[in-house]
């Protein structure tokens, strides 16, 4: 079943990376220097980024649908020089090889199935999951930390 991962839209964070700290910290975000090289996944080139680049780290609000009781937010990384990542088919380089959560949600935004998959099982589960006609599309998280990776739709 052919899918595709899309990263967030850069244009809405661009305007925080203006902010002071002070003014970060006033709406619950933070700057942040990457200091490993594998430690920091971006939610709008959906990739890694290299040591040293800046980043923000802030609550998004990914699952926003106002009637369904799995509305939901958390926090991301968004580097300043993210250019939005597209993949058709295949995986983002920071899912290939992380343990991954993966939610399959309804058009109203209920959970139809729900699994635990790493490396090449994220694909058969996405593949499982799409064979359900229910399925609008599927929130991937890092299954260790929670957080929100990237939401996975039919192609």
């Amino acid at each position: 079943m052919p899918f595709q991962v899309r990263g967030l839209d850069a244009e809405p964070f661009a305007p925080l990376f203006q902010l002071n700290d002070a003014d970060l910290a006033a709406i619950g975000a933070q700057r942040v220097y990457a200091d490993e090289a594998d430690a920091y996944p971006c939610r709008v080139s959906l990739t890694r980024v290299p040591v040293g680049e800046e980043l923000l780290l802030l609550n998004h609000a990914h699952q926003t649908t106002s009637t369904s009781p799995y509305r939901a937010a958390g926090p991301i990384f968004v580097s300043r020089s993210a250019k939005a990542g597209a993949y058709r088919g295949e995986l983002p380089p920071m899912l290939q090889d992380r343990l991954l959560s993966l939610r399959a949600y309804d058009a109203n935004a209920f959970i139809v199935d729900a699994e635990v998959a790493e490396g090449g099982d994220v694909l058969q589960t996405i593949e499982r999951f799409f064979v359900n006609p229910q399925v609008a599309h599927i929130d991937a998280h890092f299954a260790r930390r929670g957080c929100f990776a990237a939401r996975i739709e039919r192609a």
